[in-house]
């Protein structure tokens, strides 16, 4: 459980390097198949990149964790009291020492942080959603806001000129970034309808439930029929888009993050794939990549980051 005090208690924080090696252990043991795409990664840009999902996956905490409970807005406001902390220059907890110096070694802009917070004021007060363009909100401030945290870590690719006068600028991914963070959320939501049924909230869009005829009810009570399959294949399809939507972003990457990248995106959609071998049942098994086929993912995304 994340606790959070008005007035951090004085204590000794952890050195540099291992405030990023507790980094590591957290997105190791959370995030199995996105740690394996950052392992691709110069040290540099990967230890970074630990130290945002280690700070994303404790914000998620307080709505999500054994806590949550606990979590009022006063903690959220609190939270990201701690957050202006950590962009000042100042450290609280151990995993703080890595995101300052995450923040000041890749200049990372505050306002993705703020909004991922705002996501989790969402997940206070809401348990449905009526449409997808309400959804598509929460899933850019829990998730889409990730692409932007990490783009600065990424890196542009400088642009090429073939002549001395040319005056093309860089490309600009940070929709493609959004685009992935979205695509992940949906893919995310789509593997747990069960587990979050179980806590009683309804991520999928309740005009599209009633689209396909299928209700609430039947969606609580793990109702897998023709009905549920199709609004499955109508989710996968969308979420498989917003997929596509981003791959067209990376190759505007610096080109050390481009075979990461591609692997992480290739892995998780994979998740997706795992649901259909499932026959969309979602509520009593949950879709897992098998190993090998992460394995085989890994040449796959490299040969696409050289020549895509």
């Amino acid at each position: 459980m994340l606790q959070l005090s008005e007035q951090p208690r004085m204590k000794t924080l952890a050195s540099l390097d291992d405030a990023y090696e507790l980094c590591r252990q957290i997105t190791a043991k959370y995030a199995r198949t996105f740690y394996l795409g950052t392992l691709l990664m110069p040290e540099a840009k990967r230890r970074a990149i630990w130290a945002i999902y280690a700070w994303c996956r404790r914000t998620d905490e307080l709505v999500d964790g054994p806590g949550a409970r606990f979590t009022t807005p006063e903690t959220l406001d609190l939270w990201e009291g701690y957050l202006e902390s950590i962009f000042a220059g100042e450290a609280i907890e151990d995993t703080d020492v890595a995101m300052v110096d995450t923040v000041e070694r890749f200049s990372l802009d505050i306002q993705p942080f703020r909004d991922m917070i705002s996501g989790q004021r969402m997940d206070l007060y809401r348990s449905r959603y009526q449409t997808f363009e309400d959804l598509e909100l929460y899933c850019y401030r829990v998730a889409g806001t990730v692409g932007l945290m990490s783009l600065p870590v990424m890196g542009i690719a400088p642009v090429v000129r073939s002549s001395p006068w040319e005056t093309s600028e860089p490309s600009d991914p940070s929709a493609e970034a959004v685009a992935l963070g979205i695509a992940n959320q949906l893919t995310n939501i789509l593997r747990d309808v069960g587990e979050d049924a179980r806590r009683g909230r309804i991520y999928l869009p309740l005009e599209e439930l009633a689209l396909f005829d299928y209700t609430e009810e039947d969606l609580l009570n793990g109702v897998v029929d023709e009905r549920w399959q199709q609004l499955m294949r109508f989710q996968i399809q969308r979420a498989r888009k917003f997929y596509v939507k981003a791959e067209k972003g990376i190759l505007a990457l610096n080109p050390d993050a481009r075979w990461p990248v591609w692997s992480a995106t290739m892995l998780y959609s994979q998740i997706l794939d795992a649901i259909e071998r499932n026959e969309y049942d979602v509520f009593r098994q949950r879709a897992v990549v098998p190993r090998y086929r992460k394995m085989i993912s890994l040449p796959l995304a490299w040969l696409r980051a050289q020549v895509l």
